[in-house]
């Protein structure tokens, strides 16, 4: 039993490296995607595409788990990444390559959730934590080697490589998922909710529209149109689930008032950190050149690795999820701040450094902790459900707060010089501090939700 939990726990390691992967490799290579497809326009939805599905398509991903199993869920998605990496890579135009990465968003949402909730099957607490180091190891390593990794496929053996080398990792992925992977019983009566994931769909694609395309956050027309959406649909949404039989995310789920908290948090957490993402390397390009701009990047990356390196040990001696989330939101307002007051002195490297290292190692412990705290608390048969929503909330959170940061920096400064980032990181750090107020800070060892 313990060899078959191994073996899917490195066919899910494999899974979620390949999805994180996906989106940050690709983004170094559009010049050359745009030189040898001959695109003049259309390059940004290359990337937005694979990133609406993955966004939108995460509480789907999660109740299919709990309807069908992780086993038959992780492989579905396995072939579905594969067949769209292959459809990338033979794409003869950017039309068709855009919708080639929508497919693969949607096989790269259920690689992350599906591995997420199924460790919860797999593996109790203790286990757990000493094996959460590696997930946030996988994010951390891809989140520094996407870039790199991608421009090098661009400039050697060219960019349909970079969709060329999943499909021999999809194999041994597939099979380990098979192999070890838990088999849901047959025999449930309960159905998807195609209306709630439509309504899902349309909304997520808004705030996706919102936080990728800079004309329809910044216009006076589709701003308010894009947002008015969001607000109409995402109510039906909440209504429909209320009433269905079978809810994507399921109100069940909230009925834990820690879970119903910690998912709030995960929003507000995404969009402070996850969405300033964009507005780093212009912060850290004010006072260094390229050289020292990649100097302090790297501050970002070693703060993530380190506390993923060291957050399992520490962890199995402090468990108490609830309060690494809170030092991880306290930690990561310290370091918005500072960035702030670096970016209205011009970028000194003396305040940026330790502000970009907080910030990568807040991400890290925001994301294990609640991850964690949702995979330990949630009643087993809502495990999908619940990883989904975090995971979604986190997902949208950072899209949102990418447009809402970006349009505050324009209408108050008119533009992301100095003065715009300032404002930028500032009022991420607030929205942190207000994640800091709102984080549960209580939590027992059983969980509340219930699944009858």
């Amino acid at each position: 039993m313990h060899a078959s939990r191994n073996l899917a726990f490195a066919g899910l390691l494999l899974g979620m490296a390949m999805a994180q992967l996906d989106g940050l490799i690709v983004t170094a290579a559009l010049p050359s995607i745009g030189a040898d497809l001959h695109a003049r326009t259309g390059l940004v939805a290359v990337t937005a595409a694979g990133l609406l599905t993955l966004t939108v398509a995460t509480p789907l991903h999660g109740r299919l788990g709990d309807l069908y199993g992780s086993r038959a869920s992780f492989a579905a998605s396995v072939l579905v990444f594969a067949a769209a990496s292959a459809w990338c890579a033979a794409a003869p135009d950017v039309g068709s390559l855009i919708a080639a990465r929508a497919l693969q968003g949607l096989g790269g949402s259920g690689l992350i959730v599906t591995a997420m909730s199924a460790l919860g099957e797999l593996f109790e607490r203790d286990e757990l934590l000493r094996r959460q180091g590696w997930q946030t190891a996988v994010f951390a390593a891809a989140t520094l080697g996407g870039p790199p990794l991608g421009g090098l496929l661009a400039a050697g053996p060219g960019w349909r490589w970079i969709f060329l080398v999943n499909l021999p990792l999809c194999v041994p992925a597939l099979v380990l998922g098979w192999r070890g992977l838990p088999a849901k019983p047959r025999g449930t009566k309960e159905k998807l909710d195609v209306p709630g994931g439509a309504l899902l769909a349309v909304a997520g694609a808004a705030v996706v529209a919102l936080g990728t395309f800079d004309t329809l956050a910044r216009s006076p027309l589709w701003t308010p149109l894009l947002v008015a959406t969001v607000v109409a649909t995402g109510f039906l949404f909440v209504l429909r689930q209320r009433r269905t039989a079978s809810p994507l995310i399921s109100p069940k789920v909230f009925a834990d008032a820690v879970l119903k908290r910690a998912v709030v948090v995960n929003g507000l957490a995404g969009a402070a950190l996850y969405g300033t993402f964009t507005y780093v390397a212009l912060v850290a390009a004010l006072g260094s050149d390229a050289a020292g701009t990649g100097l302090l990047l790297v501050a970002m990356a070693a703060g993530q690795l380190a506390l993923s390196a060291s957050f399992a040990a520490l962890a199995r001696r402090h468990p108490d999820m609830t309060a690494w989330g809170r030092f991880g939101c306290l930690l990561g307002t310290a370091g918005l701040a500072a960035i702030a007051a670096a970016a209205a002195l011009d970028g000194v490297p003396w305040l940026l450094a330790p502000g970009l290292f907080a910030i990568g190692a807040a991400f890290a412990v925001c994301t294990s902790a609640y991850t964690v705290l949702g995979q330990t608390r949630a009643d087993r048969a809502l495990l999908g459900v619940t990883l989904g929503s975090l995971t979604f909330a986190r997902q949208a959170g950072g899209l949102a707060g990418a447009a809402v940061f970006g349009w505050l920096a324009l209408a108050t400064t008119g533009g992301l010089a100095a003065p715009g980032l300032t404002v930028v990181f500032a009022g991420a750090a607030a929205v942190l501090l207000v994640a800091w107020l709102t984080a549960p800070a209580v939590t027992s060892g059983e969980a509340v939700s219930s699944s009858s």
